[in-house]
């Protein structure tokens, strides 16, 4: 019995002198030989003008997120649409009437990007119809106050760059489709030369109908091609309102994940959003969990309890 507490002793010993040596979660994992994951969240539209604008501007461009910040912590990325340019140039929107010229043309305050970089938005997508609303000077100084603030993105008209991040030992690309100024065929040579690098292909997309419930046939006919391609996960944006989802060859296809900070008040669909958490691993997706929220008309989203 002595002999074996003795043995128990030392055995814990060389645990605890082990530990002291692995400051890290890396190098725990390293040890242990564990498998690597990383956990990342992704969420859809994002808006920073008209009366959102004008919220920000009464009370501060974190009380937009007053409800929904502790529900961004913890992960190791967080992923959204940035649905407008980020310009120095004054609002068009506020004030508008809907239906009117100026209504859905977007401009959002030069502070959006560390306001991003603050609540954990680490990483957006540019690929979508609004990023030009204020034309190509639009698109570079989005890119401009985005790299200044930290924050990586993808998509952007032109030549759409690819987001290449490495977390936690997992290699993803984040890569863009955007139905309203850019080829599909990008899109797939851009899955296929991740997957020549060794790397994680994840295609966020913009297509589909506004305000339409179900993805559109050709929009489910690509999605089923970016998998077939390689994508390990296909996340959609732009209807406004969460769509059908499916696993498909086993991979994650989310067709919409509707509003996440916008000012749609019209119906119950437009105000209802969905976060999307994604666990990877070195084989592809292991998790999968979904977290609903919901517009509210003081301009702040709120997870659904």
């Amino acid at each position: 019995m002595r002999r074996a507490l003795i043995a128990l002793g030392a055995a814990v010993a060389v645990m605890v002198a082990a530990f002291a040596f692995m400051p890290s979660r890396e190098a725990f994992v390293q040890y242990f030989r564990l498998e690597p994951r990383a956990t990342v969240l992704f969420a859809g539209d994002m808006l920073f003008d008209r009366s959102l604008r004008e919220h920000a501007e009464q009370y501060g461009g974190d009380y937009l997120f007053e409800c929904i910040d502790s529900t961004l912590q913890g992960y190791d990325l967080v992923v959204a649409n940035l649905e407008g340019p980020i310009t120095e140039s004054k609002s068009l929107s506020v004030g508008s009437a809907p239906g009117s010229r100026y209504n859905t043309t977007f401009t959002f305050p030069t502070s959006t990007a560390t306001l991003l970089k603050k609540h954990r938005i680490d990483v957006v997508s540019m690929g979508n119809n609004h990023i030009e609303n204020f034309g190509t000077a639009g698109v570079e100084s989005t890119k401009y106050w985005l790299d200044g603030a930290g924050v990586k993105y993808f998509g952007e008209p032109g030549v759409p760059t690819v987001a290449e991040l490495d977390v936690r030992g997992i290699r993803l690309s984040f890569i863009g489709y955007n139905e309203f100024g850019g080829e599909a065929s990008t899109t797939l040579a851009q899955i296929a030369a991740a997957k020549s690098k060794g790397r994680m292909p994840v295609v966020f997309a913009h297509w589909g109908i506004e305000y339409e419930t179900t993805a559109l046939p050709r929009v489910v006919v690509l999605a089923h091609q970016f998998v077939d391609a390689g994508a390990i996960a296909v996340i959609g944006s732009h209807p406004h309102v969460v769509q059908n989802n499916e696993a498909y060859k086993g991979v994650p296809v989310y067709y919409s994940l509707g509003n996440f900070i916008f000012d749609q008040y019209f119906s119950a669909e437009v105000m209802r959003g969905l976060l999307v958490e994604l666990e990877f691993s070195p084989a592809g997706v292991v998790g999968v969990r979904e977290i609903p929220t919901a517009l509210s008309r003081d301009r702040r989203v709120c997870p659904v309890e």
